[in-house]
C-alpha cells in the first residue's frame, strides 16, 4: 500500500539564491508544446468561474481561461467569439450591416454582438459609413433607415490595409477618433482599429495572444454525440485549446475521443483529464493529448473522494503524473486542491507546468453572477460541477443525461457562497507573489530551474500548526 502526501504535508526546504529582487524570476510557461503563457494559471471550466469576461481578463495578466461547456454549443461559440474580440490591433471582420436596414435591426445586431457601433457597407464591401451609439442613443423611431443616421463615408477618417500602430495612434489620436476603419484600393471594408484596443495592449504587457495579436482562450468538451459538433463550432470561433472535461480521465471513451479528435483536427490542440496515475498519463499521451490535467477529488467544492472513495492526494499525484509525461516532453497541469499561495508554489515544484483552480477565481468581479448580500457582506456563488445544482442546471440547458461522465445521481460536489474578492487582478496577485517567493528561496529564475532545484521536506502535524501564525491575538 502505498503512502500519499499533499500541500500541507510538505514544505518546500530553502537553498543558496542569488536572486535579490523576485522581479528577476520569469514566471513564463508552457501549457502545450505549441502554446505558451506568461504565467501559469488556468481558470476552471466551471459554470461559476469561467465565461468570457474572467477569460479575458485572465489571458490580459498572461494566463489562459477555460470556458465551461454547460452552455448550448452556439452560446459556448460565443463566449469563445468575445474573447478573440476583445482586444487585437486590427478587427479582421468588423461587425456591418446595410444602409437600408432598420434602426431596430442594426440594434438587435449591436446588442447581440455585444458592440458599440457598425460599419455600413454596401453589397459590393464598399464602405458607406459607420453608425454608433451616438448616432443613435437619443432616436425613438426605430424604423428610421441606417442611412439617414450613420456617419457617412465622406466625412470619415479611413486608413489602408497594413498601417503600423504608431501610424494609427497617431491617425487616432490627431483626429480624436475611436474607430478607424480600414479600406483597400476600391474603398472596400477591409478592417478596423480601435483606440481602445490599443489602449489595452500597451496596458497589458504580459497578455498571451495568438499570431493575430488576439487573446488567448481554451475551451471545453465532453464525450457525448455532439462533442464532433461542439468542437467544430469551438475551433471556427477562434478557441486555441480544447480541453476534454470529464471527472475520470483514464476512461475508454475518453481516449476514443482524443484520438478521433487529432485525426479531424490535425493541428489543434487538446488537453486530456482528469488523472491521478502515471498510467493514466502514459495512456492519454498515447491516445493524443497535448497537456495533461491531474486532479481527482482534490478541489474544494468537490466531495468525490468522500462519495466515491476514490483519488490520490494531490501532490502525490503531480509528482506521479509529471515524471511519467516528462519522459513524453508533454506538459501537466495541477488541477484543484490550491488554497495557500504557497500551495501554488509546491504544486509547481513538483513537476506542474502550469495550475487550474476554481477557487482562486471564485467570488471575482468578473465571474459569472451577480453578488449576493447576506447578512451585509458581499458574496458570489461557487459550486463544484458534480454537485446538484449543476447537474439540474445541465439537463435543464441542454438535456444532458446519464452517458456525461459529469453526471451522477448522487452529487460528488457542493454549492456554497464565497467572499467576494474584488477583480481578478487584485485576486491572483498573492498566488502570483506566493509562487515567486518560493522561487526566489530555491534560487530558481524560472519554472524549468524550479523543477531542477526544488527539495521537499515531509513535516509532521507540529510542524504544520508551526507553519502558520500561532500564539498571538490577530488583529
Amino acid at each position: 500500500m502505498r503512502y500519499g502526501l499533499t500541500f500541507d504535508d510538505v514544505l518546500l526546504v530553502p537553498k543558496r539564491s542569488g536572486i535579490s529582487s523576485r522581479q528577476e524570476i520569469n514566471l513564463a510557461t508552457r501549457l502545450t508544446k505549441k502554446i505558451a503563457l506568461n504565467i501559469p494559471f488556468l481558470s476552471a471550466n466551471m459554470d461559476t468561474v469561467t465565461e468570457s469576461r474572467l477569460a479575458i481578463a485572465l489571458a490580459r495578466e498572461g494566463g489562459l481561461g477555460v470556458i465551461h461547456r454547460f452552455l448550448t454549443i452556439e452560446d459556448q461559440a460565443r463566449e469563445v467569439e468575445k474573447v478573440k474580440r476583445a482586444e487585437q490591433f486590427v478587427i479582421d471582420d468588423p461587425y456591418f450591416i446595410g444602409p437600408n436596414a432598420l434602426l431596430g435591426d442594426a440594434l438587435a445586431l449591436m446588442k447581440e454582438k455585444n458592440v458599440t457601433s457598425l460599419m455600413v457597407v454596401k453589397s459590393g464591401g464598399e464602405l458607406n459609413g459607420i453608425l454608433t451609439q451616438r448616432d443613435t442613443h437619443l432616436e425613438t423611431d426605430l424604423t428610421r433607415r441606417v442611412k439617414d443616421l450613420m456617419t457617412p463615408q465622406a466625412r470619415l477618417i479611413t486608413g489602408r490595409r497594413g498601417l503600423s500602430m504608431a501610424a494609427a495612434t497617431k491617425i487616432l489620436r490627431e483626429h480624436r477618433l475611436e474607430k478607424l476603419p480600414l479600406v483597400d484600393a476600391a474603398g472596400r471594408l477591409a478592417g478596423l482599429i480601435t483606440s481602445r484596443d490599443i489602449y489595452q495592449i500597451k496596458k497589458h504587457a504580459l497578455a498571451v495572444k495568438d499570431a493575430k495579436g488576439r487573446l488567448l482562450v481554451g475551451a471545453t468538451i465532453g464525450i457525448q454525440p455532439d462533442w464532433l459538433k461542439r468542437a467544430r463550432a469551438l475551433i471556427k470561433a477562434g478557441a486555441d485549446v480544447l480541453v476534454l472535461d470529464i471527472a475520470h480521465g483514464h476512461l475508454e471513451k475518453a481516449m476514443v475521443v482524443i484520438k478521433s479528435f487529432k485525426k479531424a483536427f490535425l493541428n489543434q490542440e487538446i488537453i486530456g483529464g482528469n488523472v491521478a496515475t502515471a498510467q493514466g498519463t502514459l495512456d492519454l499521451i498515447k491516445a493524443g493529448a497535448d497537456a495533461i490535467k491531474v486532479g481527482v477529488g482534490p478541489g474544494s467544492a468537490c466531495i468525490t473522494r468522500m462519495v466515491a472513495g476514490v483519488g490520490v492526494p494531490q501532490l502525490t499525484a503531480i509528482m506521479d503524473c509529471a515524471q511519467a509525461a516528462r519522459t513524453k516532453n508533454i506538459p501537466v497541469i495541477a488541477d484543484g486542491g490550491l488554497r495557500q499561495p504557497g500551495d501554488i508554489a509546491k504544486a509547481i515544484a513538483a513537476g506542474a507546468d502550469t495550475i487550474m483552480s476554481g477557487f482562486i477565481f471564485a467570488g471575482t468581479e468578473e465571474t459569472p453572477g451577480q453578488p449576493l448580500i447576506k447578512d451585509g457582506r458581499k458574496y458570489k456563488v461557487y459550486r463544484g460541477m458534480a454537485s446538484l445544482g449543476a447537474g439540474l442546471g445541465r439537463n435543464a440547458r441542454y438535456q444532458q443525461d446519464e452517458n456525461d461522465a459529469l453526471y451522477t445521481a448522487t452529487p460528488e460536489g457542493v454549492e456554497a457562497l464565497v467572499n467576494y474578492r474584488g477583480t481578478l487582478r487584485e485576486a491572483i496577485k498573492p498566488f502570483i507573489d506566493g509562487l515567486r517567493s518560493g522561487m526566489s528561496y530555491t534560487g530558481a529564475r524560472t519554472i524549468k530551474e524550479f523543477h531542477q532545484k526544488a527539495e521537499f521536506m515531509e513535516v509532521s502535524q507540529a510542524s504544520q500548526r508551526e507553519s502558520g501564525s500561532h500564539d498571538i491575538l490577530k488583529v
